[in-house]
């Protein structure tokens, strides 16, 4: 398929699989066994904000939405902005494979109602380490990649990212392209 066939409508470009979010959970064994890692609770959606045309019907969809996810999975969910103004969908979850399923369906709902193309990733937050470790699962490429803050400043650990890299590759889809494991700074989880 050529950049032709895309730009004349002959054959869409696939999406990605969003299953593959759930492979966190079978991976979780060898995140806690192995690495003493377990889940700090929390795990969200991050999308880009919505244009103010999209706005007014987005946000009567989005309540609706969290609603109901909250109503089904017992999770607690909440909404809160970023310093760099991207909106987060927090899942509030002590057991991670209700946090992965209720972040499925946040993501999944939102693609439902139009805006599947402002979803920027899933990120669950693990600790039981040096400091926090987050997965952070990109929608665009389908693929997990660890970040790992360092303790001081705005900076991260990239001994340990690729260490957890090495450790995980065979369970989880990570995204090989380094220059694409951006950092989640400042996340509200």
């Amino acid at each position: 398929m050529g950049l032709r066939d895309v730009l004349f409508g002959k054959k869409k470009l696939a999406g990605p699989a969003r299953d593959r979010l759930f492979a966190l959970t079978t991976a979780a064994v060898t995140l806690e066994t192995e690495l003493g890692l377990r889940t700090a609770g929390t795990g969200g959606v991050v999308f880009k904000p919505l244009s103010s045309g999209d706005f007014v019907r987005a946000e009567n969809d989005l309540q609706q939405l969290l609603e109901r996810v909250a109503a089904e999975s017992g999770s607690k969910l909440e909404r809160r902005e970023d310093t760099f103004g991207y909106t987060w969908i927090i899942v509030r979850d002590s057991d991670l494979e209700d946090q992965v399923t209720g972040v499925h369906a946040v993501a999944q709902g939102l693609e439902e109602a139009g805006f599947g193309g402002q979803l920027l990733a899933a990120v669950f937050k693990f600790e039981g380490g040096k400091g926090p470790v987050y997965w952070v699962y990109g929608y665009k490429r389908g693929a997990f990649w660890p970040f790992v803050p360092a303790a001081e400043g705005k900076e991260r650990d990239n001994a340990e990212e690729l260490g957890l890299k090495a450790k995980l590759e065979k369970e989880l889809p990570i995204e090989e392209d380094l220059s694409r494991w951006f950092g989640v700074f400042d996340a509200p989880l």
